[in-house]
C-alpha cells in the first residue's frame, strides 16, 4: 500500500482493562471521575505499549494495585463509535480478589471515585449495554478457559465466517 492510501488503513483506539470478581462470583466495577457510569479498571493503551502492559499500568494508577493479569485476553471486541471512532477493546482475567480488596484500594490518579462489586445479572443497572454484554462474554470466556472475540460486545460465531 502506498502512502497515498494511507487514510485508508484502520487506525483504531486500543483499550484494555481487568475483570475480576470476588469470591461470590460479583464483579469489581469502578466509577470514573470523568464519564457518567460504572467500568471495569483499566482504559487505553499508549504508542509502543501492550494491551496487557497498559491494563496492569492502569490498575495501578485507578487503584495503586498490582494484582495478577493472565496474558490470554477473556475477550478482544471490536466497537466502532460514532463520535470517538473505531475501538478494539482487550478484556483480561484478573481471577478472584482477596478479602480485602476493596478496603485496600486507592484512588491515585484521581480518575476513579469509587469501587463496588456487582452481581452479574446487575450488569444492565450499571453498565452501557455494550459494556455489560461484554462482560458477559467474559465471564463466559472464563468459565470455558478460552478467548471470545466479538464485535459490538457479541460474539461473533462459527455460521458468521462466511
Amino acid at each position: 500500500m502506498t502512502t497515498d492510501n494511507a487514510d485508508k488503513i484502520a487506525t483504531p483506539r486500543v483499550a484494555a482493562g481487568a475483570l475480576f470478581a470476588d469470591a461470590a462470583g460479583r464483579v469489581l466495577l469502578v466509577k470514573p471521575t470523568y464519564k457518567s457510569g460504572w467500568d471495569i479498571p483499566g482504559g487505553y493503551v499508549t504508542p509502543g505499549e501492550s494491551p496487557l502492559a497498559a491494563c496492569r499500568r492502569e490498575l495501578v494508577e485507578e487503584l495503586g494495585r498490582t494484582w495478577p493479569v493472565r496474558p490470554q485476553p477473556l475477550v478482544v471486541d471490536w466497537a466502532p463509535a460514532r463520535h470517538e471512532g473505531d475501538k478494539i477493546l482487550f478484556v483480561f482475567g484478573g481471577g478472584i480478589l482477596p478479602g480485602d480488596a476493596l478496603g485496600s484500594a486507592t484512588f491515585p490518579d484521581g480518575e476513579i471515585s469509587d469501587i463496588r462489586l456487582v452481581e452479574p445479572q446487575e450488569f444492565d443497572d450499571h453498565l452501557p449495554d455494550r459494556l455489560a454484554r461484554r462482560l458477559r462474554l467474559a465471564l463466559r470466556a472464563r468459565e470455558q478457559h478460552r478467548t471470545i472475540y466479538a464485535e459490538h460486545g457479541t460474539e461473533v460465531g462459527p455460521a458468521q465466517y462466511a
